[in-house]
């Protein structure tokens, strides 16, 4: 052999014996920690019955009873495990105490929602010939009044906003915001909506519900924003709803209000409905007043309307308004020219219109009669006569159709619940 050869042959058998000794060192570790963690740990089976015989003798010479001792020592382990609390997120929404109020109490008794039944009769009932009082339910009990002021706060008034014809997005923030924030977040966004848009705001001094304003100084924690579904140009488009829907979410972000928003489906599929019924109400009653020859001067014309109590309005019409300044009638020019306090003193026509708006009047046949009286007196001072619009003198035969007309449209309104001349028809009806 070559000395290479033993070379190699040596360091063979080294590392062969390396090999066995790591092994046999790693063989040694791991005994030793097997031996240490499966060290005897727990009594020895014949050592615990020892100890338990010894512990019968104890509770024995003290008077007591082992087996119950024993029991009364697992009851008290059994408490110990049932006490024990799971994670809750309560704590963290404590942090912030203004957190509580947007979620509702877990501590509510059941008894305030369901009733409590009666518990079964036990043994037999004895058999009478008199009647047997049936039991009388106990009353409801009476709500605290945190309860009613927590109810009256949460329903917003119907004259303001109503889900018949509003669209309604509900609001209801950590921290109050101003009105003028609320109103101005999404002005650019919502100004490509084309229906009205409407703002209230829950006053937390007066303890009402109030429109939004931009006052300066109005703070709102409880929000509600209405997307009027129906006008006289017709129902809401998906794409405003959609505009809309959007900028409500928006504004809840930068608000860091919860908003609760209907689905858009069913909001257009009812304002469809809304808009047929409207438009199957939606009339106009006009008696002209026409001249016989000559013309009626406009000096005339401003002195009969002042002195029946109208006044010309923005759109160029003499109106009459009640107490609560809404229109309940109106006279207007039949030809191009519009009425003005400066022409009324150069201009004249041929013929004027008396118009009643059956939807935004309540209590349309008396204000049709109080119209049509007026509407004489102006033909007898003008020297005019009265006619239909196909020029065709109308007698009291022709008026009375007209007035039960009137009357069963504004009966037709009211079994809608949408009441001619009330908040919600003068909306629906602009």
């Amino acid at each position: 052999m070559t000395e290479l050869q033993m070379g190699l042959i040596g360091l063979g058998a080294s590392a062969v014996v390396g090999v066995l000794a790591y092994n046999k060192w790693q063989e040694h570790k791991h005994r030793r920690l097997a031996e240490k963690m499966l060290k005897a740990q727990h009594e020895d089976v014949l050592l615990e019955n020892s100890a338990h015989e010894e512990a019968t003798e104890h509770f024995a010479s003290n008077g007591a009873d082992a087996p119950g001792a024993l029991a009364a020592n697992v009851g008290l382990a059994a408490h110990a495990v049932a006490e024990r609390v799971e994670p809750s997120m309560e704590p963290l929404l404590r942090l912030d105490p203004r957190l509580e109020e947007l979620v509702p109490s877990r501590e509510e008794p059941l008894a305030r929602q369901f009733p409590a039944s009666p518990e079964p009769l036990s043994g037999s009932v004895p058999q009478t010939s008199q009647a047997v009082p049936m039991p009388v339910s106990e009353p409801a009990p009476a709500r605290s009044a945190d309860e009613v002021k927590e109810a009256r706060e949460s329903v917003q008034p119907l004259h303001l906003l109503s889900p018949v014809i509003d669209y309604v997005a509900s609001f209801e923030a950590v921290e109050p915001a101003p009105a003028y924030q609320i109103l101005e977040s999404q002005r650019d966004a919502l100004a490509r909506v084309r229906k009205p848009v409407h703002w209230i705001g829950y006053n937390e001094r007066s303890r009402e519900w109030e429109p939004i304003i931009d006052d300066g100084d109005s703070e709102y924690r409880r929000i509600r924003i209405g997307l009027q579904l129906v006008d006289r140009h017709g129902p809401a488009r998906d794409g405003d709803l959609s505009t809309f829907h959007v900028a409500m979410q928006d504004l809840s972000d930068e608000l860091m209000a919860i908003v609760d928003l209907p689905p858009r489906q069913p909001a257009l599929e009812a304002a469809a409905k809304l808009d047929e019924f409207c438009a199957g109400v939606d009339i106009q009653i006009g008696i002209n007043v026409i001249s016989q020859g000559q013309v009626f001067p406009g000096t005339k014309l401003r002195a009969l309307a002042e002195a029946a109590g109208m006044a010309i309005d923005s759109e160029g019409r003499f109106v009459r308004c009640d107490d609560d300044g809404n229109v309940l009638y109106m006279l207007t020019n039949q030809e191009a020219a519009g009425f003005s306090a400066e022409s009324m003193k150069t201009m004249s026509t041929h013929g004027v219109t008396f118009l009643l708006d059956v939807p935004r009047v309540s209590h349309g046949d008396r204000v049709f009669n109080q119209m049509l009286d007026l509407a004489r007196r102006f033909a007898e001072a003008l020297h005019g006569s009265l006619v239909d619009d196909n020029r065709r003198p109308l007698s009291e035969g022709a008026l009375e159709p007209i007035r039960r007309q009137v009357a069963q449209y504004q009966a037709v309104m009211a079994a809608r619940n949408l009441p001619a001349g009330g908040p919600l028809a003068l909306r629906l009806f602009s």
